[in-house]
């Protein structure tokens, strides 16, 4: 175990008042903390370093105790491995404010548990004779059990997805940056922006707690054919003119992926919507109640004319009473 010259870690002199060493402190803290420097085992260790040397000058007390110690460091640890008296005997801090002196108590090895996970705590220097080891710090403080955060994240569905429902292999990164991977099965009928709850796929707990859950927020991409109201699918039907005129049958996709026979009966004027029933989304866990898909006609008129059609169409037009005088529809 080797002394820890915590002034040199945080760049301040011995005599640098509270106001330094915190400024030292917060700006060492931005330049190496861990999510500035994903994955970078380097800027982890002086992290942890700057931490520490902040926990001990940062406190009055402890800093004092600090300062005592100095070269003597190496006195005090073979004076405990020999089960000598303890050079710091009768020193000890006030325990949640009860007035108490109750053995050395802090919180910080908690704090870096937290960014770091469970098992990374302090230097062995500072455990010796800061918490944790020989007559000081006897009594650290218990981490209670604390559930880990719920994380969301995004994710994006086709329609026919959103439909049948489909099962996603989502890959995760972890607070040690390295990846895993989950497999989540995503509902039938599930609606745009809902929110898909992964129970245990969060952050993990500390002290024993529960891992928190993963929200996916759902986004539905826009689909070629149809648009989604509810449960319900609208779509329009280009319909010739002739079939308009005449009546006939027609075949329209469907989300399910196959063909509907659609009768359409003379007369028929654009604008017209055909309902088909039960032909539109899923409800999510009742798979066989589904919404209906709406056709909305809207007239197709040709771009070209042969020779033969414009004769007919011509003809046509001589058989109309209107003549070529427009109308209006009624407000």
């Amino acid at each position: 175990m080797e002394f820890r010259d915590y002034y040199a870690t945080l760049g301040v002199d011995k005599t640098a008042d509270a106001k330094t060493i915190k400024q030292a402190y917060r700006r060492l803290a931005r330049k190496h903390h861990p999510d500035v420097n994903p994955a970078d085992a380097v800027a982890e260790a002086k992290f942890k370093d700057v931490t520490e040397a902040y926990e001990v000058l940062g406190d009055p007390d402890k800093r004092k105790k600090y300062d005592q110690l100095g070269a003597n460091w190496r006195q005090y640890e073979q004076a405990q491995a020999h089960g000598g008296p303890d050079p710091f005997a009768g020193w000890a801090v006030n325990v949640g404010g009860s007035g108490k002196s109750q053995g050395f108590r802090t919180v910080s090895p908690e704090h870096i548990e937290e960014m770091f996970g469970p098992g990374v705590g302090f230097s062995d220097f500072f455990t010796a004779f800061f918490g944790g080891g020989g007559a000081v710090g006897q009594q650290r403080a218990h981490v209670p059990p604390h559930r880990g955060r719920d994380v969301e994240s995004p994710l994006e569905l086709t329609l026919e997805e959103a439909y049948a429902g489909v099962t996603r292999r989502l890959e995760m990164r972890t607070g040690e940056g390295s990846t895993r991977t989950v497999d989540v099965r995503i509902p039938a009928g599930v609606a745009d922006r809902a929110r898909v709850r992964v129970q245990g796929e969060g952050e993990p707990g500390r002290g024993g707690g529960t891992t928190g859950d993963l929200f996916l927020r759902v986004r539905l991409l826009p689909h070629r054919v149809f648009q989604r109201r509810g449960a319900d699918l609208h779509a329009t039907l280009l319909l010739p003119i002739t079939t308009a005129v005449l009546g006939g049958e027609v075949s329209v996709p469907t989300i399910a992926g196959r063909l509907v026979t659609l009768r359409i009966p003379p007369l028929t004027q654009s604008g017209r919507t055909f309902r088909l029933r039960g032909y539109g989304m899923p409800t999510p866990g009742k798979p066989d109640v589904k919404g209906d898909a709406y056709e909305k006609v809207e007239i197709r008129v040709p771009t070209e004319l042969s020779n033969a059609e414009r004769t007919h169409y011509e003809a046509l037009a001589g058989l109309a009473s209107g003549g070529a005088t427009g109308t209006h529809s009624a407000a």
